[in-house]
């Protein structure tokens, strides 16, 4: 009778774990919830692993540290929690500290280093009305974007560079910068992730790129849009996820990340519920 009932006990062990496994599909950027990770990280993170990812996209690098902890050490919280470290945004970098940065992201386990803005000052903002921008031209960038492309290359890891809207608009040299990039710099080195959000915010259709350069977007930001423009959780907003999330593997698309910028009136860790909810009335899995 016991040995019945301590097969019983496994087998319902296994059958949950399995049901656990079916219902984490997709990915988080930790962006959505950079204040709950910089006061709590790893009960952040098991909320996470909670609301059903099974991947995430780092946000938190500093001093040679993601989110107060060595690359090893996160890479060990990672796996605890059954999350999968895929990419990390890399916004400090610079030709000086490149190596060291990639001898981190490459030890914490990322398969992508994510380059989120023009890096080396070159980036631009305007709190008001959040207008963003760069300095130095597109040739510039896709210069440095190449540098550093190569060096990840070198180490294992694959770099792609992040857009928000006015990559997609022309610069005062009437270039448009996202072009520029996609058609200059080298592909076994820079490719491109996608913030469907913000290819949207700037009047452009992600279909058409996907079109015109296929294969070189291979993870895509998942958010969607609300009435007034802004940043809502993904089945709450007007954008129709659909007819894009069909043409995944043109696009080149191997993970997506949920993201919301800011979560207004809804605390993030709501947010990213709604959101993975939402993943479902697209065919995301």
């Amino acid at each position: 009778m016991k040995k019945i009932q301590l097969l019983l006990v496994c087998f319902l062990m296994i059958s949950t774990s399995f049901v656990n496994a079916q219902d984490s599909y997709g990915g988080l950027a930790l962006y959505t919830l950079r204040d709950d990770m910089a006061s709590d990280a790893k009960t952040t993170l098991q909320a996470v692993a909670d609301a059903g990812y099974k991947y995430i996209e780092a946000a938190g690098y500093d001093n040679g540290k993601f989110y107060g902890m060595t690359p090893i050490e996160f890479k060990k919280t990672l796996k605890e929690m059954g999350l999968k470290p895929i990419s990390s945004h890399q916004a400090s970098v610079t030709l000086e500290n490149a190596d060291a940065m990639i001898a981190d992201v490459k030890a914490a386990g990322f398969k992508y280093f994510v380059i989120p803005i023009p890096p080396m000052g070159l980036f631009t903002f305007q709190e008001e009305g959040m207008v963003m921008g760069m300095t130095g031209g597109a040739e510039n960038l896709a210069g440095i974007l190449d540098i550093l492309g190569e060096k990840c290359k070198k180490a294992g890891l694959k770099l792609l560079y992040h857009n928000h809207d006015f990559e997609f608009k022309k610069d005062e040299n009437g270039v448009v910068v996202i072009d520029y990039l996609l058609e200059n710099c080298n592909p076994k080195y820079v490719n491109f992730q996608m913030d469907l959000f913000w290819v949207t915010k700037a009047g452009a259709d992600p279909v058409s790129y996907f079109k015109k350069y296929p294969k070189r977007f291979k993870i895509w930001h998942v958010k969607d849009m609300n009435e007034d423009g802004w940043f809502a959780p993904v089945g709450t907003g007007s954008i129709d996820f659909g007819p894009i999330q069909a043409q995944k593997k043109l696009s080149g698309m191997k993970y997506y990340m949920v993201e919301q910028d800011k979560t207004f009136t809804m605390k993030p860790l709501e947010a990213i519920k709604v959101s993975h909810e939402g993943l479902k009335k697209f065919g995301f899995n």
